[in-house]
């Protein structure tokens, strides 16, 4: 309808509209391509030629074509800003979502929202045990296209050197823990460097602190990576209950270990460590060394002097959270990594008989192989990756 009641045929409305929007369009752009047409370098005449074009449909989408290109993000800088964005919330998860959600969900206790806390709280105390019994992991979260921009920050990449046989369960023992176990959480956290391809078969289980499981929705964040709590219960239940093909990863070294790691340090946390030896007799899975280069250089940390009272506060507070606070630093922010290669080998497997009862003698033998496989993994590889011939391993 017109104003004066009359109808407007179709195709005068269509006209009217277009040049209508034309004209609009023409006196936005005016201005913009009037002020690079007087800032332009030498061979970009072209660019003053859409205010010249008034009345054509397509000037618009032809002025927005010739602007320079320095107007629009770069796509490699784009891309390494997704992935240091991919890696900082990682980071920001570990360290801050769980103690988040829990004072979130004592608010929502005093809110109007109390009766979805009550809710949350009563599955919670239900979904309790999920950890310890296989957790819940998700083949979707862990082939999120977050994971390819996490692996690609640093880059991180995965070797194989031997088959695993999915009739069998493996204990993989993974060195260093460095700062946040990058390189093992994103080979066996996450598929993005391909596990499940190049070992298939077999389904890994990255254990982790069991404190990250009292937390609400942090715990569900890691299940669905397919991470469990690194207990005697937890292990138990996946080496012998739940068949076979079963791959569970332990960073031997432990918060321990992580207070030491520093750029360039070639030193594990082993030799008094022997719990994941027993058990592996006791539940008769093979022991898989796994050595990760570069894992130590993606943060540097101010390591403080035995007998300062820094050193002594950092092994109380170890004790009592079982973490080591450490104080690192990264490139940006602080909190995000230096963009350093990881390269984790996974070594030979060694064939381990099952004895409910091992003795002393048979588990300092298998420790002893293991240490000497360890020794052989990092001697083999480490010229390939940045070290010297002449760079040895230490056992701590």
């Amino acid at each position: 309808m017109g104003l004066d009641g009359g109808v407007f045929p179709r195709g005068e409305l269509f006209s009217a509209l277009t040049r209508s929007l034309t004209s609009i369009g023409d006196r936005l752009m005016r201005p913009l391509c009037r002020q690079f047409s007087q800032a332009q370098p030498p061979g970009l005449d072209a660019l003053a030629t859409p205010a010249k074009s008034a009345g054509t449909g397509s000037s618009i989408l032809s002025s927005l074509q010739d602007l320079p290109s320095a107007l629009w993000p770069c796509s490699s800088k784009m891309e390494k800003h997704l992935q240091a964005i991919s890696v900082l919330q990682w980071v920001i998860s570990f360290l801050a979502l769980g103690i988040a959600c829990t004072l979130l969900l004592i608010y929502m206790f005093c809110t109007d929202c109390w009766l979805i806390a009550a809710l949350y709280t009563a599955w919670l105390i239900v979904d309790w045990n999920t950890p310890k019994q296989g957790g819940r992991r998700s083949s979707w979260v862990r082939n999120w296209t977050v994971w390819t921009y996490f692996r690609d920050y640093f880059p991180i990449r995965l070797i194989k050197t031997h088959d695993l046989l999915p009739s069998r369960n493996y204990i993989l023992g993974y060195h260093p823990h460095g700062i946040f176990c990058f390189g093992a959480f994103c080979n066996f956290g996450t598929e993005a460097t391909g596990f499940s391809k190049k070992f298939p078969g077999i389904k890994p289980s990255l254990a982790t602190l069991a404190g990250n499981f009292r937390l609400p929705v942090l715990r569900d964040y890691l299940m669905s990576g397919g991470i469990c709590p690194v207990n005697r219960h937890s292990i138990d239940y996946l080496l012998s209950c739940n068949g076979t093909g079963n791959a569970v990863v332990i960073v031997v070294g432990g918060a321990a270990e992580s207070l030491h790691c520093t750029p360039g340090m070639n030193s594990v946390t082993l030799r008094n460590r022997k719990g994941f030896i027993r058990l592996a007799l006791q539940k008769g899975s093979d022991l898989v060394p796994v050595y990760s280069f570069g894992e130590n250089d993606a943060y540097k940390q101010v390591i403080f002097e035995d007998g300062t009272c820094w050193k002594a506060l950092q092994r109380r507070l170890q004790k009592l959270l079982g973490f080591a606070p450490c104080l690192f630093y990264g490139s940006s922010w602080g909190i995000v990594p230096f963009s350093n290669p990881i390269t984790t080998i996974v070594g030979e497997p060694i064939t381990v008989p099952k004895i409910e009862e091992p003795t002393e003698e048979m588990v300092d033998l298998y420790h002893g192989m293991y240490i000497r496989s360890l020794l052989c993994l990092f001697d083999k590889y480490k010229t390939r990756f940045g070290l010297k011939e002449s760079d040895i391993l230490h056992i701590q």
